[in-house]
């Protein structure tokens, strides 16, 4: 039965990700809070999930010529070593403080976005 719960949350999360709209922002919680599951396993199913889809994407991305190359090293160096530094740091961290950084983070998020949309 908790096969069919997951595949429910999975599809659930796909939508916005399948978008392009961050569907790690709804899977996470709907992992954590619905499914029960660790902070951690829900992070990383939902990293281990973006991988294929990136690939994918970039795939398409460059078969359409919307790909800028210039300068890109400035942009994947820091993003790889700041993953990597990440990565150790939540590993270290208790799931209970990364869930409520976490949501502090969807916190802000929302108020950022709902702050933009009324600015205009």
């Amino acid at each position: 039965m908790r096969f069919y719960l997951y595949l429910i949350l999975g599809f659930l999360g796909g939508i916005p990700a399948g978008m392009g709209m961050g569907g790690g922002t709804v899977t996470i919680p709907l992992l954590v809070l619905v499914g029960g599951v660790e902070q951690k396993i829900a992070q990383s199913a939902n990293l281990f999930s973006f991988l294929p889809m990136s690939a994918f994407a970039l795939k398409t991305h460059a078969e359409n010529g919307l790909l800028q190359t210039q300068g890109i090293w400035w942009i994947i160096l820091p993003a790889l070593f700041t993953s990597v530094g990440g990565v150790f740091l939540a590993a270290y961290l208790p799931s209970e403080l990364l869930r409520k950084s976490f949501g502090a983070f969807l916190i802000g998020l929302s108020g950022y976005t709902l702050y933009s949309g009324l600015k205009g």
